[in-house]
C-alpha cells in the first residue's frame, strides 16, 4: 500500500450515494413504526443513529473543501507526498450532527410519560375539565429529574463543543486549555448534586472492621473527583493521538465496552434496579458510535480528513456524560487504563521536568516509510534540573520505557518522546503507521476488556458482591 496520502474528494461516489440514501429511508421507516407501539426508545435511538451515520458521512465529503477555503486545513506530515491540504476540525461536524440527533431523539424516551401526562395520545377518549387541565393534568408524574439529566447532558456537551471549536480556530496553549472541560461539566454537576446527591463509597471489606462501617462519605470531595474527571477524560483522548485514526478508534473502542457493560444489566432475567441508569447511557452511545464510524473512515489510513481538538473533547465529554449521570465513572476508569499510563507517561513532559515540544507525534522516515519514536534534543548547556531527573531518565532506558542517546561527558543528547505511541516503537521497532494504529486500538480493547472482568469478577475478592453477580457466567 502506497504511504501517500489521497487527496480529499467531496463528491459522493454513485455507490455511496445509494448505500446512504437507503440507510436514510430505513431508519425513517423504523421511526414512524416505533409510534405505532409505545415510543420503543432504543430501538428509536439505533434508527436516529443510523440516519446519523448518513449524514456525517455525506456532510464530512461536502464540507471538507469549505473548511480548507475557510483556513482549517493542515498537512500530513506522516506521508512522502505532503504537498496538498487535508481538512481539519471535521470533529465539529460529528458533534453537531450527534447534538441535533439528541435533541431530537428527546420525545422518544418520554413518549409513554407524555401519553400518561396528558389527555392526548392513548387518552384522546378522555373528557376533561378545564379546572383540572389549567392544574397541570397529570404532569406530576412526568419524570421531570430524567429530563433534567437528559437536558443536562445536551447543554455540557453544547458547551464543550464550542469549546473545541473555538480551540481549534485558535489553537490555544494546553497549559491554558487543561480546565476548559470543568467548564462544560457543571450543569451535569448541578444535576448530579440535586437528582442523586450520593457522595458515599463502597468501602473494601479488610478496611471496613477497622472503619467500623460499609459505605465511607467523601462529601463535597466527591465533587472534586468528579470535577477532576470531567477535566481528564476530554484531555486524555486529546493526548493520546498523533497518526491517523488513533483519536476515533480510542473513542469508538470505549464507546463499545461501555456499550456492552449497559448490556449486561439489559438481560438480566429480571429487570435490574440500574436499569435506567445504562439505558439512558445507551441513548447517547449509540448516536455517538453513528457520527463517530463514518468519520474513523475518512480519518483513517491513509487520511483524508483530520478530526481536530474539537472530537477529542466531545468523545471524552460523551464518556463522563454517560458515565456521572449513568452512575459508574469508577468502571470508565477502568476502560481508560491505556489514556491514564499515558497520561503519568507524559507528566514529565506536560509539567516541565524534560523539555516538551510544541508535538510529540512519531517521526516519519522518508527513506523507509515506517514511523520511528520522536526525540527532544538536549542542549549541551540545558542539562536536567537536578541530578534525581538524569538518574530516572537513565533508569528508564535500562527498563526499556526510553530511548536516550548521551555522548562521551554522560550528557543528554536526546531522549525519546514521552507518550505511549512512542514508547510503543521503542518496544516494537519502526512500524508503518496503520500498523501502529491498529496494535494501539487492539491495546484499549484488550485492556478494556479485562477492566471489565475486573469490575465484575476480581472485585469481588475485596467486595461483599457485585451489582451482576446473580447473573451466572454473563461476564
Amino acid at each position: 500500500m502506497s504511504t501517500t496520502a489521497a487527496a480529499p474528494s467531496s463528491q459522493l461516489s454513485r455507490a455511496e450515494t445509494l448505500y446512504l440514501s437507503g440507510l436514510a429511508l430505513v431508519c425513517v421507516a423504523v421511526l414512524v413504526r416505533t409510534f405505532e407501539g409505545e415510543g420503543e426508545p432504543l430501538i428509536a435511538s439505533l434508527a436516529l443513529s443510523g440516519f446519523a451515520f448518513a449524514a456525517s458521512y455525506a456532510m464530512i465529503r461536502w464540507l471538507g473543501p469549505a473548511f480548507i477555503h475557510a483556513g482549517l486545513k493542515g498537512r500530513d506530515l506522516s506521508k512522502l507526498n505532503n504537498s496538498h491540504y487535508l481538512p481539519e476540525c471535521m470533529g465539529a461536524i460529528c458533534a453537531t450532527v450527534y447534538i441535533l440527533t439528541i435533541i431530537v431523539f428527546i420525545p422518544f424516551p418520554f413518549y409513554k410519560d407524555i401519553v400518561v401526562a396528558t389527555s392526548g395520545g392513548g387518552n384522546r377518549d378522555v373528557v376533561m375539565n378545564v379546572e383540572f387541565v389549567q392544574k397541570g393534568r397529570l404532569l406530576h408524574k412526568f419524570p421531570h429529574n430524567k429530563l433534567a439529566s437528559f437536558l443536562s447532558a445536551i447543554i455540557s456537551l453544547q458547551s464543550i463543543t464550542l469549546l473545541g471549536i473555538s480551540d481549534d480556530l485558535f489553537d490555544i496553549r494546553w497549559r491554558h486549555k487543561f480546565f476548559i472541560p470543568a467548564f462544560a461539566s457543571i450543569p451535569l454537576l448541578v444535576i448530579y448534586f440535586v437528582d442523586f446527591g450520593v457522595t458515599s463509597i463502597v468501602l473494601p471489606t479488610f478496611l471496613q472492621p477497622y472503619v467500623g462501617q460499609e459505605l465511607f462519605d467523601l462529601g463535597i470531595l466527591y465533587y472534586g473527583y468528579m470535577s477532576a474527571f470531567c477535566i481528564f477524560s476530554p484531555n486524555s483522548i486529546n493526548i493520546l493521538a498523533g497518526i491517523n485514526g488513533i483519536e476515533v478508534s480510542q473513542s469508538v473502542v470505549i464507546a463499545l465496552l461501555i456499550a456492552f457493560n449497559d448490556v449486561l444489566y439489559l438481560v438480566t432475567p429480571y429487570p435490574h434496579p440500574a436499569t435506567d441508569s445504562h439505558l439512558f447511557s445507551l441513548y447517547f452511545l449509540l448516536p455517538f458510535l453513528g457520527v463517530s464510524l463514518p468519520l474513523l473512515v475518512h480519518n483513517w489510513y491513509p487520511a483524508r480528513v483530520f478530526v481536530g481538538d474539537t472530537y477529542c473533547y466531545f468523545a471524552g465529554m460523551v464518556f463522563v456524560v454517560v458515565s456521572i449521570l449513568g452512575h459508574f465513572s469508577k468502571t470508565l476508569i477502568l476502560l481508560l487504563v491505556p489514556q491514564i499510563f499515558n497520561f503519568v507517561y507524559s507528566a514529565p513532559q506536560l509539567f516541565g521536568l524534560v523539555p516538551c515540544p510544541r508535538h510529540r507525534l512519531p517521526h516519519f522516515n522518508a527513506r523507509t516509510g515506517l514511523l520511528e519514536p520522536s526525540v527532544t534534543k538536549w542542549e549541551k548547556d540545558r542539562q536536567p534540573r537536578h541530578p534525581v531527573i538524569a538518574h530516572v531518565l537513565r533508569l528508564l532506558a535500562k527498563l526499556k520505557l526510553l530511548r536516550v542517546k548521551e555522548d562521551e561527558q554522560g550528557r543528554f543528547e536526546e531522549t525519546s518522546n514521552f507518550t505511549l505511541l512512542n514508547l510503543w516503537l521503542v518496544w516494537r521497532g519502526p512500524m508503518r503507521e496503520d500498523a501502529l494504529a491498529t496494535e494501539i486500538t487492539l491495546l484499549q480493547a484488550a485492556l478494556g476488556l479485562f477492566g471489565l472482568f475486573v469490575r465484575h469478577r476480581l472485585a469481588l475478592l475485596i467486595f461483599k458482591e457485585d451489582n451482576l453477580s446473580f447473573i451466572g457466567g454473563v461476564v
